[in-house]
């Protein structure tokens, strides 16, 4: 946990790609969900976030 919290602070690809996956499959999830209609309204958001911030952090230093 403290490398994956200092890869964050040190700006690490691996870690920040994991963070935006986890958004990525949360705004899925949060789609196809059929409880709360809140989650859904959100999912968009979450998923786009997700996928911007890949495409950002992909062009970190390893």
């Amino acid at each position: 946990m403290t490398g994956f919290l200092s890869g964050l602070l040190r700006l690490r690809r691996r870690p920040w790609e994991a963070l935006a996956t986890f958004l990525i499959a949360l705004g899925v999830f949060m789609l196809m969900q059929p409880f709360a209609l809140w989650l859904f309204t959100w999912s968009f958001l979450v998923t786009l976030v997700g996928t911007v911030m890949f495409i950002i952090v992909s062009h970190f230093p390893e």
